[in-house]
């Protein structure tokens, strides 16, 4: 079988290729996109992976901590604790700031944290674990932190001891890590004036600095200059035993609402990104349409530059179903070309992309076929205008 695809190559190699190559960045912009929704759905599991729960006790009538406020007192950890089938609890406080250091600031997902409890870096990559109970932090390495280093959450600032790998947020922020005491300061608490506005105002109201109470404003105040909320407490569930059993008693008696990590995965993943998600399938389907358009014309400009070659393959006799196949030929040709250009292409820009892109071999495999595909139906408009070739253009001025 006389082959179109390789007549060009031969012909004119230098279309060919670049056109290959211009539809294969096409395809590598879309296999990243869809590498960009698989890093996310792999950011929120990464994250309920590293706090090391298997119940998440947030507010009640909320879906915190991650996807919604929560405020819990961090007494309630004590109580927790003493449940059947319930292994070990601690607090924990998330939230996200811009942390400045020395050179620039950066996105971040601060975690206070209690040491040696679920909630703490699970491994890290340098240095040592938080062993003082203020000012020292660890910090993943996409903040770009080194050991060593200054960094500054809210009033304060923090030597970071050590440095951890894919401690991210759903969003996939870079996690820093802070002693519990220092973040429930950090989130909680108000700036040093209105701090100090608020002592005023508490020191002009009658109801609040009676005479002849001692005491009474020193008390308040002192309760306006500590705070003793967290967003969530974190727990582990005895071996063996079912996590909703554990969790149903927590939120029937103690009147919190108790999350299992299938629950929390749906919350994360079903709701939290799910606007995320149509808006990179509707990028994908964009992105399909405007490639079957390309791999069209192009298949249709380039049999347009050989009618007189058909025609002369219809006149020797020539079947339809052969002329169809070179024409299938080139379309799938110039696929495969523009395919593996994407693939390389895709795997050479993920690690620049500021989230996490997660390349699954088998979203390539997919992908493959559906490119594949997308030629095959492209190629249609091409192989009509050749069938409608008259042979006696052949012999035609």
């Amino acid at each position: 079988m006389i082959s179109l695809a390789g007549r060009d190559i031969l012909h004119a190699w230098p279309k060919f290729v670049l056109t290959g190559f211009g539809l294969g960045l096409l395809i590598g912009v879309t296999l990243s996109m869809a590498g960009i929704y698989r890093g996310m759905v792999d950011d929120a599991r990464a994250l309920l992976n590293n706090s090391g729960a298997d119940l998440w006790v947030v507010q009640q009538d909320t879906q915190g901590p991650y996807a919604e406020s929560s405020s819990l007192r961090d007494d309630v950890v004590r109580s927790l604790r003493g449940l059947p089938g319930v292994a070990g609890a601690a607090n924990v406080t998330y939230f996200t700031m811009q942390v400045g250091f020395e050179g620039g600031e950066v996105r971040a997902m601060v975690v206070g944290f209690e040491p040696g409890q679920p909630g703490e870096p699970g491994y890290l990559v340098a240095g040592r674990h938080i062993t003082r109970s203020h000012y020292e932090a660890v910090a993943d390495v996409r903040t770009g932190l080194a050991l060593g280093q200054r960094v500054r959450v809210r009033r304060h600032e923090y030597t970071v001891v050590g440095l951890t790998r894919r401690m991210v947020s759903s969003g996939g922020d870079p996690m820093v890590f802070i002693p519990l005491k220092d973040a429930q300061e950090a989130q909680f608490l108000k700036d040093n004036d209105a701090i100090l506005n608020d002592r005023a105002r508490t020191a002009t109201n009658p109801s609040l600095n009676r005479p002849g109470v001692p005491g009474l404003l020193d008390a308040i105040t002192a309760s306006q200059a500590s705070n003793h909320n967290v967003n969530a407490v974190l727990v582990q569930v005895a071996s063996g035993l079912d996590p909703e059993a554990v969790a149903e008693p927590i939120r029937r008696w103690k009147h919190l609402e108790a999350y299992t990590r299938t629950q929390m995965e749906e919350i994360l993943i079903a709701k939290l990104i799910a606007t995320s998600a149509k808006q990179i399938g509707m990028f994908l389907v964009i992105l399909a349409i405007v490639s079957a358009a390309i791999v069209a014309f192009i298949i249709y400009t380039m049999t347009l530059g050989k009618i007189r070659e058909i025609a002369v393959l219809k006149l020797i006799g020539t079947r339809n179903r052969t002329i169809a196949g070179m024409i299938l030929q080139q379309a799938l040709g110039l696929g495969l070309i523009g395919f593996v250009v994407g693939k390389l292409a895709a795997t050479a820009w993920a690690p620049i992309f500021p989230k996490y892109v997660l390349l699954e071999p088998g979203d390539a495999v997919r992908g493959f076929l559906i490119v594949m595909a997308i030629c095959a139906l492209a190629s249609t408009l091409a192989i009509r205008a050749a069938l409608k070739v008259d042979p006696a253009e052949a012999i035609g001025g």
